[in-house]
């Protein structure tokens, strides 16, 4: 008996002895991955602090384009968008807060503010302040806060002549652009380099990101098809700065007769093509958000179409209907707003599909133009006259007609892509 006892309790001894064993690695094994997490914490938090150092405009960069501009008399290509970001404390009592607010200042003002002589301001699409309908004709004005003469590119004419040149030494164009084609942007921008050049004025232009910058599809423009909403044989995305295009729009040699641009890019900080960009600013007026900005490239077709896609609602370019659609579970009706004061099927019901909840594209999806196109009845015209000059080419209404799908479409330009591509690579500022 007695040994039994003394057995049972060396056997507790020896259990408890193991437990305590297994207790202490345990509690090393959690400390050592606690530590190990720690240290991997440290180091995804450095490399997130690398990944997401801020993009800097170029108009955020005074000190590489103010030198420049002194003593000059200086036009300034602007709208809405053509502002510096500045951080700044708010003031009086809001200012014991520790959250530093945003505001942006225009370019202009800060130009006046460092005692440069602007003499006039050039207005693209939309207006100096970005209020006007797409394609409403601008008129020449005074802006009321500078007293500057504010001349329009989208009026009677569409190129500075040289009585709009006159007296002028340097050119500033600052403007957001958002990847697309026939976004006409970046053809103001081309038609301002052409009467640049041919009146020898030297044009500075103020880089800033692309938000459609992180892929190049779409069909190409083919030349018989050239007009303001597509100038250069480019695909409908091209994957570049405005910056980036400038150059090449230069480098190729696109300007009429082959003539060249006496251009300076100031770059982007901290940018590359695959980072999100969020524009604060509305680059126009249908174009509100950036769900709005990534699907415009498939459902700006519809501008050339009987369509809706969008506008007189909050939602431009993030739906499309028409009233004579199969009846649907998704509806909206028109209505006069901001940007667009006589939209298609103004006060009409309209059935349709909702993309506003669509996952980020990185490709032209035509699916939504095809699928429209075989919901309209045979009795309503759906290509109006501008379909072809939106698209850059006839074929890509043919195909449509033919009944070809979606990705069969998108197939039949890959080759134009890539081509493209190697042309592009030779312009680009950033990876």
């Amino acid at each position: 008996m007695k040994y039994l006892i003394q057995s049972k309790s060396k056997y507790y001894i020896l259990v408890s002895k193991l437990l305590v064993l297994v207790f202490i690695l345990g509690s090393t094994s959690c400390i050592e991955n606690r530590n190990k997490t720690k240290i991997n914490t440290q180091i995804a938090s450095n490399v997130i602090k690398v990944k997401t150092k801020p993009i800097i405009t170029a108009a955020n960069q005074t000190e590489k384009y103010l030198p420049l501009l002194k003593n000059k008399k200086v036009a300034v290509v602007a709208n809405q968008t053509t502002v510096i970001e500045v951080k700044s404390l708010p003031a009086g009592k809001a200012s014991q807060k520790s959250k530093v607010e945003s505001r942006f200042v225009h370019l202009v003002d800060t130009l006046l503010f460092h005692h440069i002589n602007i003499v006039k301001v050039f207005a693209p699409e939309h207006g100096f302040r970005g209020k006007a309908d797409a394609g409403e004709h601008i008129v020449d004005d005074i802006d009321v806060k500078t007293g500057l003469p504010i001349l329009s590119l989208h009026g009677k004419t569409r190129k500075a002549t040289p009585e709009m040149l006159e007296g002028i030494d340097i050119i500033v164009f600052d403007i957001q652009d958002v990847g697309v084609r026939f976004y006409t942007y970046i053809s103001t921008m081309s038609n301002i380099m052409e009467a640049a050049a041919e009146n020898n004025i030297p044009v500075i232009v103020l880089d800033r990101p692309n938000p459609n910058g992180h892929f190049v599809d779409g069909p190409m423009l083919k030349p018989e098809h050239k007009s303001f909403v597509g100038m250069h044989p480019i695909p409908l995305v091209y994957g570049m700065t405005i910056g980036e295009y400038a150059k090449m729009v230069n480098g190729e040699k696109w300007l009429q007769n082959g003539i060249q641009c006496d251009l300076m890019v100031i770059p982007l900080k901290n940018y590359t093509h695959d980072r999100e960009y969020h524009l604060s600013i509305r680059p126009s007026p249908n174009l509100p958000n950036d769900k709005s900005i990534n699907l415009y490239p498939g459902l700006g077709f519809f501008e050339g179409t009987i369509i809706n896609a969008g506008r007189g609602t909050e939602f431009q370019f993030q739906r499309y209907g028409a009233p004579f659609f199969p009846k649907t579970n998704f509806s909206y009706t028109p209505q006069p707003n901001f940007g667009s004061k006589n939209p298609k099927f103004k006060g009409e019901l309209c059935y349709g599909a909702d993309l506003s909840k669509m996952p980020k594209l990185s490709k032209v999806d035509v699916s939504a133009i095809v699928d429209a196109y075989h919901k309209t009845p045979k009795d309503q015209k759906f290509f109006g006259k501008t379909f072809t000059i939106h698209a850059g080419n006839l074929e890509f209404q043919q195909q449509i007609e033919s009944g070809m799908t979606a990705k069969e479409i998108r197939a039949t330009w890959q080759k134009d892509v890539e081509d493209f591509k190697k042309i592009r690579k030779k312009y680009l500022m950033y990876k």
